[in-house]
């Protein structure tokens, strides 16, 4: 039996990268937590019944971004360490916290052509950690950054 349409095969999960404020960083191997958000739910009991509505609130959640990237000695861990540096402040008696914010862009390429793009804004520094260190391993020195941001979206491409 022949069909009809096209076949078109997934994107995978790889070939992407990240910019932060237009800066592309190549170092990063993995990004987690692309979601476009969740509203909250109120639940209004029907009077009188065993029913519930549901009813869609007015506040967006969004998860904040995982970034996961090989530490190499690269202008890429410069500037990292920079907005890491500039957001804790942890030599000094004043914290900055989320003031020292940054936006972004993930951008997902199929066969080196941009087919998906996801905007972050205001993101600031949640949390910075390293791999363990263990002598005789072979494993790549590791930083998991978590991002927390006021809201992500998809970018529609253009052409």
């Amino acid at each position: 039996m022949a069909t009809t349409g096209h076949f078109y095969e997934g994107y995978r999960a790889t070939e992407f990268v990240l910019q932060i404020e237009g800066i592309e960083s190549p170092s990063v191997s993995k990004v987690s937590g692309l979601s476009e958000g969740e509203l909250d739910t109120i639940e209004q009991p029907d009077g009188g019944s065993l029913h519930v509505h549901k009813i869609s609130g007015s506040k967006v959640k969004f998860e904040p971004l995982t970034i996961e990237r090989r530490v190499d000695g690269s202008d890429d861990d410069k500037r990292f360490l920079e907005w890491m540096q500039a957001t804790w402040q942890v030599r000094s008696d004043r914290l900055s916290g989320s003031s020292v914010r940054k936006n972004g862009l993930i951008i997902k390429r199929h066969l080196g052509k941009e087919v998906l793009k996801f905007a972050f804004y205001q993101a600031w520094i949640k949390s910075s950690k390293f791999t363990d260190l263990e002598a005789g391993s072979s494993s790549l020195l590791m930083q998991t950054l978590v991002l927390e941001h006021e809201g992500l979206e998809r970018v529609p491409l253009i052409g």
